[in-house]
């Protein structure tokens, strides 16, 4: 295993964990060596000096593109991964915030805002925007929460001239990996069995997961399958997770293939660049490893798949992008296209919480013990398997599309708040100022509390991402440019007032809910509830659960703001592909790890299909 005792004692004492956490994580590596039939990958020492394709990052769609490419025998696949591998911490449902600001995270923040509009409780005005560098990328840090988005989020990517990315198109995908655990779920035709990724609810969960379902009950939304027939209504979280731990897209679809002989995995490889010849097609790729350059070539392709954030970068660091934005760092222009633009995410109000009387809330004193530990490493079960998110709803505003079931708002419910770890990683990884944790959460670190999350699905609102050098070790400049449409704001407010009455309702008044008060730092000057003081809220304790998308815009040839055709091949150059979910034309309506999996499984079919039908037009 990646870790021993004598490292994790290290990192608990580092961390600040307690004596239980430290058993806890030893007994896991303790029970994963003794019973884990699922080996890590091997980090491949000696490279070829070619390869079939190059797919560059094994996060979330890169694991599976580089599993499903060698399932050709006859293809030589390079994986390169800039981290290491998972290891026993990220492997513990409930210590994903752990991971983050760790080794694991590229501890990306978004720039300086020009204007107050945004992260104004955050150090410095800027959130933390987490994104993995590991084998497995985001898939290791997140909550492991499986959302699909609406049907009518992947028939507007076909209206748009994406063909073959209707909803009818890309369903077959999401089934194709899955492997899902509930029966009552994998009886459905929305729903399979036997893929590689595993797709279950998690095996604990708090007394108030269910008061929120009969909560949205009272408000009139069905208790329903948001990944089924209809998104619109209230559920508890499904997690890609197995035997109690992440699943994550190394574990689901590298570990399985680990010894086919014709992938290798090259963790520790930062990609730098795309090599190209004189016909514009790319050769090779430029990568850091133990501190050494170095470039192997490409015989078919290169797939990049480095996500929303390194994707736009490395395009841009090879000559791909705006040629005004390129010009400004000396870097030659292969193709002029709007790389780097279209950055969406989801994004809402961040600490929002409410206080209840019984002792039902997942808290550090309750949870970090003995008999806890023993449950997780003995039965797969307890609260260590919790992803944290016990409960999805997908509700509607007045300003929801009326004619469908499109809703426009989704909430995260959490039987916990950021005071309930005692103030030790929450407010870290939040980046919150002291001043406003001091006021707002360390009053309340002995108390019952419970948070909804409320985000806008589908803002109107976009940013960018441009570099701020031609040194690919220095990070791009991040710019969300959140609210700058007046009904995102509009629309996130009356996702309050919602969030408002599901406390309100009778399943929640049963133990007494009620919402925290006490003002924001900042905000004190409007009165509490009011639009104006949420709105005051928002832009203070501005909160995204890292959904960056739309930085390398899919779209037709007409399309002036496309980086990539429909086949996902970047368009003015030859042998480039990106795969992840920097393609989305415009954000899905959900939690974008499942859709990012979908990418990966539907841009491997189209590789393997494209050249197919070359290899039989040359007579191979």
């Amino acid at each position: 295993m990646p870790i021993g005792l004598t490292t994790l004692a290290g990192t608990a004492s580092l961390l600040g964990w307690g004596l239980i956490p430290l058993f806890a994580i030893g007994f896991t590596v303790f029970r994963y060596q003794n019973a884990d039939p699922e080996t890590h990958p091997i980090n491949a020492q000696e490279l070829l000096p070619m390869y079939d394709f190059i797919v560059v990052g094994g996060g979330s769609a890169g694991a599976v593109v580089a599993s499903r490419l060698s399932e050709i025998t006859n293809w030589n696949i390079l994986l390169l991964e800039a981290g290491s591998d998972e290891n026993e911490i990220s492997d513990v449902p409930a210590l994903a915030g752990y991971t983050q600001l760790s080794d694991f995270d590229w501890k990306y923040k978004t720039s300086f805002p020009t204007t107050s509009a945004y992260c104004l409780a955050m150090v410095g005005d800027r959130c933390n925007w987490p994104r993995g560098r590991v084998l497995g990328g985001s898939s290791v840090l997140n909550a492991m929460i499986y959302v699909r988005g609406n049907r009518l989020d992947y028939d507007n990517w076909a209206r748009l001239g994406n063909t073959g990315w209707s909803y009818d198109d890309v369903l077959p995908y999401f089934l194709k990996s899955e492997d899902n655990r509930n029966p009552y779920l994998a009886r459905t035709p929305y729903h399979s069995t036997g893929g590689y990724l595993t797709v279950q609810e998690a095996p604990w969960r708090s007394p108030l997961s269910i008061a929120f379902l009969q909560a949205g009950a009272e408000l009139g939304y069905e208790n329903r399958d948001i990944n089924g027939a209809n998104q619109t209504g209230f559920m508890l979280a499904q997690a890609t997770m197995r035997r109690g731990s992440r699943c994550s897209t190394a574990k689901a679809f590298l570990r399985p293939v680990r010894n086919r002989k014709n992938l290798h995995i090259a963790m520790n490889s930062q990609a730098l660049k795309f090599v190209f010849n004189e016909d514009k097609r790319a050769t090779g790729v430029e990568f850091l490893r133990n501190g050494v350059r170095q470039t192997i070539k490409v015989r078919r392709e290169v797939v990049l798949s480095a996500g929303a954030i390194n994707s736009p970068q490395l395009l841009m660091l090879s000559g791909i992008g705006p040629k005004e934005h390129l010009a400004q760092f000396g870097i030659p222009v292969l193709s002029d296209l709007r790389v780097g633009d279209n950055l969406q995410d989801h994004v809402g109000l961040g600490g929002l919480t409410f206080l209840v009387n019984e002792p039902i809330t997942v808290t550090k004193q309750r949870f970090q013990n003995f008999p806890v530990m023993m449950e997780y490493i003995l039965n797969e079960r307890g609260p260590m398997t919790t992803p944290g998110v016990e409960g999805l709803a997908f509700v509607n505003s007045r300003y929801a599309d009326k004619s469908g079931d499109y809703p426009d708002i989704q909430f995260h419910f959490a039987p916990s708040s950021v005071n309930s770890d005692g103030g030790d990683q929450i407010r870290k990884i939040l980046g919150l100022r002291d001043s406003v944790y001091n006021t707002m959460y360390k009053p309340l670190v002995n108390a019952e509390t419970w948070t909804i999350l409320p985000l806008l699905l589908r803002p109107k609102s976009s940013g960018w991402v441009r570099l701020r050098s031609k040194n690919p070790l220095v990070y791009p400049d991040i710019n969300p440019n959140y609210f700058t449409h007046r009904q995102d704001m509009d629309i996130l407010v009356e996702g309050i007032r919602i969030a408002m009455a599901v406390s309100n309702s009778s399943a929640f008044q049963r133990f007494g809910s009620r919402p925290l008060r006490t003002k924001m730092p900042g905000c004190q000057k409007f009165p509490f509830d009011t639009y104006e003081y949420w709105e005051c809220a928002i832009r203070h304790f501005t909160f995204t659960i890292y959904h960056p998308t739309g930085t390398c815009k899919m779209g037709p040839k007409d399309d002036p703001t496309a980086v990539v055709d429909p086949r996902l091949r970047v368009y003015g150059v030859k042998g480039l592909r990106v795969v992840d979910g920097s393609i989305m034309p415009v954000i899905m309506s959900g939690n974008p790890n499942a859709p990012i999996i979908m990418i990966g499984e539907k841009g491997s079919d189209m590789i393997k299909e494209d050249w197919r039908v070359k290899s039989k037009q040359v007579g191979r």
